[in-house]
């Protein structure tokens, strides 16, 4: 555990090739390995970059297996607004990674204690190797909203009126987006080898200063990669670093 490596790029395009090396570092490591890829805007063009580097013959994915990290509760399985199928659309499809190398989160039924047998087998397999994860504009990882402290385990969880709000424009309205979801818990993200957090644009540029320098704890969540166990990368653009 030491303190996170933080990089600051001047754009999206150089945050996408820096994401990507980081990436292809823990894909092309012995063994196959598991990783936990965030959905969202920030790092479709990190995933594209991957895409290409595989399609070149650069990057072999097929020892790669996935594990989701947070979804909505309450869709229809079609749903394309579900984070599954933006994961599929944007991860699984472009590298190539099949539905048997795939651990999606339980939705139905009784969902945390589906939750508690899916956190228990994630860590019988070994862990996780590498999560990519965003910055919510309230600190949140994955759907661990504040407050959420280190412990917090894989569960169902009440969506905040910041992530409503923030998530609104993907749905039309904010009384369209569902309220409840499920997520991994920070236990099993903190615990990975490798932890890489990406944030981009002026609007996370009080977030990502409270979570990197200001006190950790629950009230922002993403300042415990500060405790994280293994290696943590931090890259922001420079729009979000200097709020510009």
């Amino acid at each position: 555990m030491g303190e996170p490596h933080l990089v600051v790029l001047d754009d999206a395009r150089a945050l996408a090739r820096a994401g990507a090396d980081v990436v292809a570092g823990v894909v092309n490591a012995d063994g196959p390995v598991t990783i936990v890829p965030a959905t969202g805007e920030t790092p479709v063009g990190m995933y594209e970059e991957l895409a290409a580097r595989r399609a070149r013959g650069d990057l072999d994915t097929r020892d790669v297996s996935i594990v989701q990290l947070d979804e909505y509760l309450g869709l229809e399985p079609d749903d394309r607004r579900a984070l599954f199928g933006w994961m599929k659309r944007t991860v699984l499809e472009p590298l190539a990674v099949g539905a048997e190398r795939v651990a999606r989160l339980p939705t139905e039924g009784d969902v945390d204690a589906a939750c508690a047998i899916f956190e228990r087998e994630l860590d019988a397999s070994g862990g996780i190797d590498l999560v990519i994860l965003g910055l919510g504009t309230n600190g949140h990882l994955g759907f661990n909203e504040p407050p959420s402290d280190a412990s917090s385990v894989t569960r169902t969880v009440d969506l905040t009126a910041d992530t409503i709000a923030a998530n609104a424009r993907y749905w039309g309205s904010e009384r369209d987006v569902p309220t409840r979801a499920v997520t991994l818990g920070l236990r099993p993200l903190l615990e990975a080898r490798h932890i890489m957090l990406l944030v981009a644009g002026a609007s996370k540029h009080t977030i990502v200063r409270r979570a990197l320098e200001g006190p950790v704890g629950e009230d922002v969540p993403a300042s415990f990669v500060r405790e994280a166990r293994g290696s943590v990368t931090v890259l922001v653009d420079r729009a979000a670093w200097e709020g510009e």
